[in-house]
């Protein structure tokens, strides 16, 4: 596995062993920014499980989406958030910890398992950076996202100096 600050492109090459592949960044759906730094320090606006401009899925978790379905869904947020961060930190392997997880899952009323969906995105970061991806979370259960989207995930990043 490739270390903390290795070659450029050493993260995208992580993406690509795990089969994955950064997509472009998801066009922002009304008056924000998908991702904006401040220090060192990068926030991503909430990530919708979009796929080539296509919502993956709709509905509430625990009615007509299953949590497992719903876990691969937040994995594609993440993935999406990281092309956000991508867009405005130029390069991945700045990266120097991924700090915060925020996810919010749109729930049947008796749906507990937002934690458990949460590491969908939780678990690709950590695939992906190693002791660089363990961070701090909020898994949180609402009654409806936009599009109807499931589920949605931000993340809070920290960036090393830009050489």
């Amino acid at each position: 596995m490739s270390g903390a600050t290795g070659t450029t492109g050493s993260v995208e090459s992580k993406l690509a062993e795990l089969g994955l592949t950064l997509p472009e960044v998801v066009p922002p759906l009304a008056a924000y920014q998908p991702a904006v730094t401040t220090g060192p320090y990068v926030y991503t606006s909430g990530q919708l499980p979009i796929v080539d401009g296509t919502l993956r899925a709709t509905g509430k978790v625990g009615a007509e989406v299953t949590a497992d379905e719903a876990k691969e869904l937040a994995a594609v947020c993440a993935l999406n958030a990281l092309a956000a961060v991508k867009s405005v930190a130029g390069d991945l392997d700045r990266v120097a910890r991924i700090v915060k997880v925020t996810g919010f899952v749109a729930s049947a009323t008796d749906f507990t398992g937002q934690p458990g969906v949460l590491n969908g995105a939780s678990e690709l970061l950590g695939a992906v950076f190693g002791d660089r991806g363990v961070h701090a979370r909020s898994a949180v259960g609402v009654a409806v996202l936009p599009l109807d989207a499931p589920v949605e995930v931000e993340i809070q990043v920290e960036l090393t100096e830009q050489t």
